[in-house]
């Protein structure tokens, strides 16, 4: 039966590897894509909310116990507190508007006793790729308005470290409420606050992101029509070797060129018929 052609180790493997990237298409590929499309609309209703929206109090927005989520990052919120200059922590490989940074992340007791992250925004390398001078916190209470930002995350659990390249400041690789929580052994409460422009304590502010919808959907509806091509190349080839003569078929005999010696003695022989 022609089917056999099915059961060849060739045509396996090559099954194999189209239904497995088919698979992968539409269960991996697309649906990350799709993921962060959603992140990224949500991210900019966030923005969008908080261009118009006045800052609300901290605990208004973020209850005792709860964590920044999809819902609540990149909203205004004000604080009143003091820096806890003591237990700064640098967070260094950062990258702001293409080039190198550093941004310095402050604790600040809030009146309530609440400890919070303080993100003041981000200094310049210099020429040894060391965090330039920057000024302290403001002594004393301050107010500030900051956005929340929900922590990062390093993949490799890190704790800060201090070397020369910040002075002999402590330094994290990620901007994390629970890296500086144990690095000064202080209770702060989950994510952190970044301030903008013209805040106490603000030093370089951080500019917010785009509010571009960005290419992922279109990823996502690419890796789909990648699938399904995938599919049905297979489907065209499968039906083409059920039909004789295809590639595959045993007992289809593969035709053989003519070499030039044959065709010029064909010529020949015809030519002599007709003068016959």
């Amino acid at each position: 039966m022609r089917l056999r052609f099915l059961l060849r180790p060739g045509w396996l493997a090559l099954t194999a590897v189209v239904f497995t990237f088919a698979i992968c298409c539409f269960t991996l590929l697309s649906p990350w894509q799709f993921g962060r499309n959603t992140e990224r609309e949500q991210q900019n209703a966030a923005l969008e909310t908080s261009f118009t929206a006045a800052p609300v109090p901290l605990t208004q927005l973020l209850p005792p116990g709860s964590v920044p989520g999809p819902h609540t990052e990149w909203h205004l919120v004000s604080i009143t507190g003091q820096y806890l200059p003591d237990k700064e922590v640098i967070a260094r490989l950062r990258t702001v508007q293409g080039e190198g940074a550093f941004e310095v992340l402050t604790p600040m007791r809030t009146t309530d006793g609440t400890i919070v992250l303080v993100d003041r925004g981000y200094v310049r390398l210099d020429s040894k790729s060391a965090a330039l001078p920057f000024a302290p916190p403001p002594a004393g209470t301050v107010s500030v308005t900051a956005r929340v930002r929900a922590d990062e995350t390093d993949p490799k659990n890190r704790d800060a470290f201090a070397d020369a390249s910040t002075g002999g400041r402590l330094q994290s690789y990620v901007v994390d409420s629970r890296v500086v929580a144990r690095a000064g052994d202080l209770d702060i409460r989950p994510g952190y606050f970044q301030l903008d422009l013209g805040q106490p304590g603000v030093l370089g502010a951080l500019p917010l992101p785009q509010t571009d919808s960005g290419p992922f959907l279109s990823y996502a509806l690419q890796w789909i029509a990648f699938g399904a091509m995938a599919l049905l190349g297979w489907l065209y080839f499968t039906v083409r070797e059920l039909k004789p003569g295809g590639a595959l078929d045993a007992s289809a005999s593969p035709s053989r060129r003519k070499s030039v010696a044959e065709i010029l003695a064909e010529d020949e022989l015809a030519e002599s018929g007709h003068q016959k």
